[in-house]
């Protein structure tokens, strides 16, 4: 700002220089010209922009006129001296209000939001005291709200996805699928899949299947699991007219609940329209199938491989009843790694010498 002055203070000592070789009668219509021209300026909207330097220039002649000229001025110099003296005499005074969320406190605030969505504000922040931050809940609706997040009542609830990953390790699925013999036969093979493991069970197959061969099949399967320490307690089934009343009373005799899955919805019940689509491409697709014993060995021998040996993307390339041989601590040798055929050599198992 120094500079400044000394510049502007300069450039006016030249100019004082410069009029003082000028003729009095140049110097009068200077003053008039310069007049009218401030005349102009003062009728504009617009204020003039002015910096510390000009404001400074102006105080320090406003000394050499007296005070009944400084009309001349097309500022008000005395109110630059009281806003000189305010910022002199204002002392900084403490901040009122809530201090400002952080970054990191507003995504734990967005993830309980999107993770709970039945949470509403006081549910929020009640969890968020809990962990060490208070947060008032009118702060929780207004980030909710600059996130595109609603209330609890008007987020969007648990999908059909995360509902089936929460109750994975007590549910069931079941559904047929059909397969071709070389004789035009069509066979219908009932399965169930537990949806935490993923082991498979293959219920049996037939050619008229009829409601009652459906509940004597899930009649079966029912015996064996009342055996187990957690038995399921949901079963996911489409509406086919197979799956009669008996069939769904056998279940529920078991404290088995029903969910039927929506109509022309295939992708409610996928684990099981993954598990048809593994068994044709990796075993049925490559197999003539001459009758119904036939396919019912195929399956079962299938379903053996399926569920103690095949890697399972959704179980960390686990099995679901993974053989004690494929527990092994330290890496096997590669020069003893034997091969087991099945199927004829459709599939191949490799397993570690003894």
């Amino acid at each position: 700002m120094l500079a400044s002055v000394l510049y502007v203070g300069l450039r006016r000592l030249l100019q004082l220089v410069a009029l003082a070789c000028r003729s009095e009668g140049f110097k009068e219509l200077e003053i008039v010209v310069l007049r009218h021209e401030l005349a102009i300026l003062r009728r504009q909207v617009a204020r003039p922009a002015l910096g510390s330097a000009d404001r400074t220039f102006l105080a320090a002649a406003s000394r050499l006129l007296p005070r009944k000229r400084w009309s001349s001025f097309f500022v008000t110099l005395i109110r630059w001296h009281r806003q000189l003296v305010a910022r002199r005499w204002t002392y900084p005074t403490p901040r009122t209000g809530r201090p400002p969320i952080g970054g990191e406190i507003r995504e734990l605030v967005l993830r309980l939001a999107r993770e709970n969505r039945r949470w509403g504000y006081q549910r929020i922040a009640g969890e968020l005291r809990a962990l060490g931050f208070s947060v008032a809940t009118t702060t929780i609706r207004r980030l909710l709200r600059e996130a595109g997040l609603g209330p609890a009542g008007q987020r969007a609830g648990v999908s059909w996805r995360e509902f089936i990953r929460g109750q994975a390790a007590s549910m069931l699925a079941c559904d047929f699928f059909t397969v071709d013999t070389v004789f035009a036969t069509r066979l219908y093979v009932l399965f169930f899949i537990e949806l935490g493991s993923r082991r498979v069970h293959i219920a049996g197959c037939t050619q008229h299947p009829s409601g009652a061969r459906v509940a004597q099949q899930a009649r079966q399967l029912s015996w064996s699991l009342a055996d187990r320490a957690s038995p399921p307690r949901l079963l996911i089934r489409d509406r086919d007219a197979k799956f009669s009343g008996a069939f769904d009373e056998i279940f529920r005799s078991e404290g088995i609940e029903i969910v039927r899955t929506p109509i022309q919805a295939p992708q409610a019940n996928a684990f099981a329209e993954r598990f048809v689509g593994t068994v044709r491409r990796e075993c049925l697709d490559w197999i003539l199938i001459a009758g119904r014993r036939q396919l019912e060995r195929v399956l079962h021998t299938y379903v053996d491989h399926y569920n103690s040996h095949r890697p399972h993307r959704g179980l960390g390339l686990v099995p679901p009843q993974p053989r004690p041989a494929l527990r092994l601590a330290a890496p096997a040798d590669p020069l003893r790694i034997r091969r087991r055929d099945r199927l004829g050599g459709l599939i191949h198992e490799y397993s570690a010498a003894a």
